[in-house]
């Protein structure tokens, strides 16, 4: 029960960030390889600002932590529209592999840049808690206010997302530029700002992760991106990239094997090698993932 417990709310963080991947994907097909680095800005916007709120909304707080990943998220959706707006909406018109070495660049700029003793330096810092440290037993288990919160937000995003998706106007609109940019702009919708809107809603997503994530984890650093964002686009790919369902189911999936795996002894120290064996099994058996189609194209 213990290891479902944390599996559940890690596999939630992964779910989180998954979402951003499959969101850029399913309007652009592609892969924002900076999208791991805007988790780590996410969790510098949290620790700067906590301090601030928390004469405001108390110390560890439900409030507290409730401001502090809307302003974090505020902050990286502007960042990532940004980011978007130099560095890849000169190349869209290029090939992909063009934009998959810029965005690769981009990564490494966020990641090398904030170690810079003028930003936020190499060192690891300790991350402000938001919410109260009190736990409760549940069936043997011990669980914390983090691990009850990090899947309830996972669970409200996907069902905000599936709304915005499929329910509104913009949703609309990053569906028909999803399935056709050229007929989408003929009809009269606007790609700059569908694009952009994308950008800056996977950006909020992976802020609202890392402020989640910053609050398990025993520090942040410059380069706390990397490890979780390599297993989130996995988790993507495995659930079906492009679906948000399949983003969830993946990050849940890899999240409980992850867990199980470093709780058994002997292969703990393995448990990454069998995630991503893991990986390797599912896209040969359906190369689409477990939720996704294929899709046919003309030559």
């Amino acid at each position: 029960m213990q290891q479902l417990v944390n599996g559940l709310a890690l596999g939630s963080i992964y779910a989180l960030i998954a979402l951003g991947y499959t969101m850029v994907y399913g309007v652009l097909r592609f892969i924002n390889f900076a999208h791991a680095d805007l988790l780590m800005l996410g969790a510098y916007a949290g620790y700067f600002v906590a301090p601030a709120l928390a004469p405001v909304f108390g110390e560890a707080s439900y409030g507290l932590l409730a401001a502090t990943v809307f302003l974090a998220a505020v902050a990286c959706a502007g960042v990532g529209a940004g980011i978007e707006y130099l560095a890849y909406r000169p190349l869209r018109n290029r090939p992909k592999l063009t934009v998959l070495i810029t965005a690769i660049g981009v990564s490494l700029l966020m990641e090398f840049g904030c170690q810079h003793p003028a930003v936020f330096g190499a060192k690891t810092r300790p991350f402000p808690q938001l919410l109260p440290a009190e736990q409760i037993h549940f069936l043997g288990a011990t669980v914390s206010r983090v691990d009850m919160v990090i899947p309830l937000v996972t669970c409200g995003l996907l069902m905000g997302l599936w709304w915005l998706v499929q329910r509104t106007r913009m949703g609309m609109a990053m569906r028909a530029v999803s399935f056709n940019q050229q007929a989408a702009a003929l009809m009269g919708v606007n790609n700059n700002r569908v694009i952009s809107f994308t950008f800056a809603l996977g950006s909020a997503l992976a802020a609202v992760a890392g402020v989640l994530y910053s609050v398990r984890a025993s520090g942040i650093d410059p380069l706390m991106g990397i490890r979780p964002g390599l297993i989130a686009f996995s988790a993507a790919v495995v659930g079906g990239i492009g679906d948000l369902a399949g983003a969830v189911l993946g990050g849940l999936l890899l999240g409980m094997l992850e867990t199980y795996v470093g709780g058994l002894p002997g292969v703990s120290n393995y448990r990454d090698a069998i995630s991503f064996g893991m990986l390797v099994v599912i896209l040969l058996v359906r190369p689409s993932g477990l939720l996704g189609r294929a899709q046919v194209e003309k030559v």
